[in-house]
């Protein structure tokens, strides 16, 4: 195995392993989670020894948390005795196989199986003056030792608990398909015709940090000019938890000097760019997970299937192209609007070479 994660309790009596900390989802179906807890039966004086996997939205730093109230809401959460082992001798994975030769004899193994309704790993950008753990949705793997695996009334000390924690991501689909298209008709007081605006992307998926090529056609049948257009990338971002609130943020807006005289037609493709960098100073921006402080970028698209309800954060991108038209004569602003189309985008990382399998020679060297 090239890499083995460990994670020891302070009083040294467990010791929790995992193979990798990434954990994809498939969309209709996620990698299991599974880990070794090696065990020192000695050091304890006739408990038992649990592993969980907790899903949870983290509301901001535990550190605040000195009145009782709680900062984590678990969105799923699932819980295994591991010693004294209760199932027998179940198939083992190669990964655990190559874990378990490596922990020796007081290995534990165990296994999650997430459900795939489950949000992905991703925080909510803090503010420029804000202190402690970003708010947003985390994953933990966590062994402890105590009586029972769930007791209100059970004091928990910490030097009996040993945490690592994962991500749950997404990757985008290896088949790319045409981008969507949409059309509008924009009748204005005091005109017989419309202006007719068309826009269309490329192809339905972009990676992050690829340029966005927006197709623009516009056919204005008017007595109106268009001064200008506008062109930008929101991200919708649903948290959905005790209700379900959506907070949309501009991620990316360009202006572009094109005017569009009236009766006549138009037809040009413009390239934006949305990048977290542009917007480091934007506080409650969705970004993808990350342990530790690694750099990370603009959260990914939620993939979902069916109407499935996913919990937790889910996130989403539109493309809006706004056609800033002229208000002259002696009605003014009554006779004179925007004209706006809205495009859905997927916005995601595409599947690292060689990440589909995982086989007991890449582990061994």
């Amino acid at each position: 195995m090239s890499k083995v994660f460990k994670k020891t309790s302070g009083n040294g009596h467990i010791a929790l392993y995992l193979g990798k900390r990434d954990f994809v989802d498939h969309v209709d179906s996620v990698e299991v989670v599974e880990g070794v807890i090696k065990v020192d039966p000695s050091g304890l004086n006739g408990r038992k020894v649990f592993v969980y996997l907790a899903c949870a939205f983290r509301y901001g730093s535990e550190d605040l948390d000195v009145i009782g109230l709680s900062f984590r809401r678990d969105i799923w959460i699932q819980r295994v005795q591991v010693y004294p082992p209760t199932d027998g001798n179940t198939t083992k994975s190669p990964l655990l196989e190559s874990l378990l030769k490596k922990v020796g004899e007081q290995g534990c193994p165990f296994s999650f199986q997430m459900p795939t309704n489950l949000p992905c790993s991703v925080g909510l950008q803090p503010g420029p003056n804000d202190a402690g753990k970003a708010c947003g949705v985390d994953f933990e793997v966590k062994g402890y030792i105590a009586d029972l695996p769930n007791n209100a009334d059970e004091v928990i000390d910490k030097k009996d608990t040993c945490r690592l924690m994962i991500r749950k991501i997404q990757f985008a689909p290896a088949n790319n398909k045409p981008g969507p298209k949409a059309d509008i008709d924009k009748q204005f007081m005091m005109t017989d015709k419309p202006i007719h605006l068309e826009a269309s992307l490329e192809k339905e998926i972009y990676y992050h940090g690829d340029p966005i090529t927006v197709k623009v056609k516009v056919n204005n049948q008017t007595n109106k000019v268009v001064k200008k257009i506008k062109v930008s990338v929101e991200q919708l971002t649903n948290v959905v938890l005790y209700s379900s609130d959506t907070y949309t943020k501009p991620v990316c807006t360009e202006e572009f000097g094109e005017t569009i005289n009236a009766n006549s037609t138009f037809e040009k493709s413009f390239q934006i760019t949305p990048l977290l960098s542009s917007n480091k100073e934007k506080r409650g921006l969705a970004v993808d997970g990350r342990l530790k402080d690694e750099d990370t970028h603009l959260a990914s698209t939620t993939l979902s299937q069916g109407e499935k309800e996913m919990l937790g954060i889910v996130v989403s991108y539109k493309v809006k192209v706004n056609l800033i038209v002229s208000s002259g004569g002696l009605l003014g602003g009554l006779t004179g609007s925007d004209v706006i189309l809205e495009l859905p985008l997927t916005l995601m990382s595409p599947k690292p070479t060689g990440q589909a399998d995982i086989t007991v020679e890449s582990m061994e060297g």
